[in-house]
């Protein structure tokens, strides 16, 4: 019991365990934003509380999973094979596959969204099972839970850090999930940047993937990901000024007819 508590015992394993709930904090936006998205196409508020439940908690499940597995999972950034000259790693499929998924999936939500528009489909013709939403949440789950399970390996070597830190980071997100999903469906303008803002994300992982098996050199230091959180955070604070004013003009125009 002692060798478990013994990365808390010392002011560095604190720090450790605080700088990886906030780094899966973060790392769990996107997840947060494909699940409320997601979630908004099954009937009822209930069925949608429910999926989003059981996705955050596949999550994590999914998370400790790998953490049990960490020794293989830290040889999955070593080459299976060789295509060509070109090393394929179980990293780099992951990634490859999840950012596929990714984009293929929210373009066609875009692509939906513009067809309600123009009337040439309902809203509801995107209806989904809860077996279906559970299906491509567990798949995502997948490809993000890898991605931040290799971030933690190096910024913590202590297993009971990297899996409190985990449970936290989920609690954080479970209470805060149907906050998130209740504001995305509130305002149209911010579903769509959500959407974008997956999109990227999709790009990013397929770039990692290429770079991963050396097909892209990005300069050593450059965290692509990095800025498209800060450029997700400047839109985001863009569109609630915009939100604001339209909110504050409405008000005014309806105490100027009263």
């Amino acid at each position: 019991m002692h060798d478990y508590l013994l990365p808390f015992e010392s002011a560095s394993g604190i720090i450790d365990l605080m700088t990886l709930v906030v780094m899966e904090i973060v790392l769990g936006i996107d997840n947060i934003i494909f699940i409320a998205i997601i979630c908004g196409y099954i009937e009822g508020k209930k069925n949608q509380g429910r999926a989003r439940f059981i996705g955050l908690t596949l999550a994590l499940v999914v998370r400790i999973i790998l953490l049990s597995f960490i020794s293989f999972i830290t040889k999955m950034i070593d080459p299976f094979f060789h295509l060509g000259t070109i090393p394929i790693t179980g990293r780099g499929l992951i990634l490859f596959a999840g950012g596929v998924f990714l984009i293929l999936k929210t373009v066609s939500e875009i692509r939906h969204k513009f067809k309600v528009v123009d009337h040439e489909e309902s809203a509801k013709s995107k209806r989904l099972t809860m077996g279906q939403a559970i299906i491509q949440i567990t798949f995502i789950d997948i490809v993000f839970s890898f991605d931040s399970i290799i971030t933690a390996v190096g910024l913590s070597n202590h297993i009971p850090v990297m899996v409190i830190a985990v449970v936290i980071a989920m609690i954080v997100m479970l209470l805060f999930a149907p906050h998130v999903s209740t504001f995305i469906e509130k305002y149209p303008t911010i579903k769509m940047l959500a959407l974008s803002f997956l999109v990227v994300i999709g790009i990013i992982l397929v770039v990692e993937s290429l770079e991963d098996a050396h097909v892209l050199h990005l300069p050593e230091g450059v965290s692509i990901k990095t800025y498209s959180y800060i450029a997700l955070a400047f839109a985001m604070i863009v569109e609630l000024l915009n939100i604001r004013t339209r909110n504050v003009k409405e008000r005014a125009d309806k105490s100027t007819r009263s």
